[in-house]
């Protein structure tokens, strides 16, 4: 596999910011994220307590330093508020393949417009900039709500990996997998910017 090449970089529209995670936003992060509802289908409450949370995003702020995720806190933009969080990982460079995931949106913000604005983001660095083929988007098996809305964006379900992850108390988890592939994504692209009252609220903005 080729050295990752992974580099921290804001990703914006005109509704909401993806900026890479540092320690400074460790009130806003713990804040967003301490919601028992956000972590139903996990193995712990990531933002349980300023402790835990700092230590999880030291980890993911270290790995991003090695090139080997990036790793954002979402931010929207009409309130300058954090309102979750995402990450671009597993990056396989040999095979431009990369996955999305450690996703979570504070409560207030879930079935609204944040989802497919980060996914846009996210999708379209992939794509356009870090030249991969294929993109994963991985959801506990029993999380509907997360499925449903992958499948919402063009995600095209690959199956359930039986016992795939393993969590810190030793539980397996099965994982719903989903793919976009680059041969898809000129068209989820379009129906992404469609669901924005105009593409200027999609205006992507790399730096």
């Amino acid at each position: 596999m080729l050295k990752p090449r992974l580099k921290p970089t804001t990703l914006e529209t005109s509704l909401l910011k993806l900026e890479p995670m540092n320690l400074q936003h460790l009130t806003g992060f713990l804040s967003a994220g301490n919601h028992s509802q956000v972590w139903q289908h996990m193995p712990i409450n990531r933002c349980q307590n300023t402790e835990i949370a700092a230590a999880w995003m030291k980890e993911a702020i270290d790995e991003m330093t090695q090139g080997l995720q990036i790793a954002f806190v979402t931010i929207d933009k009409r309130t300058n508020k954090i309102i979750g969080s995402t990450r671009l990982f597993r990056c396989n460079d040999k095979d431009k393949s990369i996955e999305i995931g450690h996703t979570f949106i504070t409560p207030e913000f879930q079935r609204s417009y944040v989802n497919s604005h980060a996914k846009y983001l996210m999708l379209k660095h992939a794509f356009e900039h870090l030249g991969m083929a294929r993109v994963e988007i991985c959801t506990h098996e029993d999380n509907q709500q997360s499925r449903q809305a992958i499948a919402r964006i063009g995600g095209h379900f690959e199956g359930v990996l039986r016992k795939h992850r393993r969590a810190p108390n030793g539980n397996y988890r099965n994982t719903a997998l989903f793919s976009i592939i680059d041969d898809e994504w000129p068209q989820i692209k379009r129906h992404l910017l469609s669901t924005g009252k105009n593409q200027e609220e999609f205006s992507y903005v790399p730096s």
